[in-house]
């Protein structure tokens, strides 16, 4: 799939087959992710790929019972080490560029799981702490998305989006 129509055809994916995604696809998955930039090429970012039910379930419940979280076969944990960017950039680096350099490697996550055939929802509303202690994570490393991945049941419809005019400002 070209990269141009994979960032226009991706969707959130919701609901999940049961078939499994290979190691094979979740290393690919893995590669993508990290070629994602970062300020300073810092990469202040830490991945758990979760496959375990038990675990899978307790992301659900951290995630305000989201249940679909734990239907998915895998899910990756996007998680900010706000220290690996505040040596370099101090302050902003700790409370921006971190989480900024962890959205691209979501990003890139989500595109390239589309690209290959599966699908996955970029999930921000959960109790980070109550992820946290269902990873067992290191102080210091902080969870921001979870990315539920696996075969896509259905194709979402296509969402409508706001048309340029709206939300672009040129200056000449």
């Amino acid at each position: 799939m070209e990269a141009i129509e994979a960032l226009i055809t991706r969707r959130s994916v919701r609901a999940f087959t049961w078939q499994q995604v290979t190691e094979e696809q979740i290393d690919t998955l893995l590669k993508a992710a990290v070629a994602a930039p970062s300020a300073g090429n810092c990469q202040p970012w830490r991945i758990v790929v979760v496959q375990g039910s038990e675990a899978r379930l307790g992301l659900a419940r951290a995630a305000l019972d989201q249940m679909f979280v734990a239907e998915a076969p895998v899910v990756f944990v996007v998680c900010a080490v706000p220290e690996d960017s505040a040596w370099r950039y101090g302050r902003r680096g700790e409370s921006l560029y971190c989480l900024q350099d962890t959205g691209a490697l979501t990003e890139n996550l989500l595109v390239a799981a589309h690209a290959i055939g599966l699908g996955g929802c970029w999930v921000g509303a959960f109790d980070e702490a109550a992820a946290a202690r269902v990873l067992n994570l290191p102080s210091g490393t902080r969870p921001v998305a979870l990315v539920p991945i696996g075969y896509p049941r259905d194709r979402s419809p296509k969402p409508s989006r706001r048309p340029l005019n709206e939300v672009v400002q040129r200056i000449l």
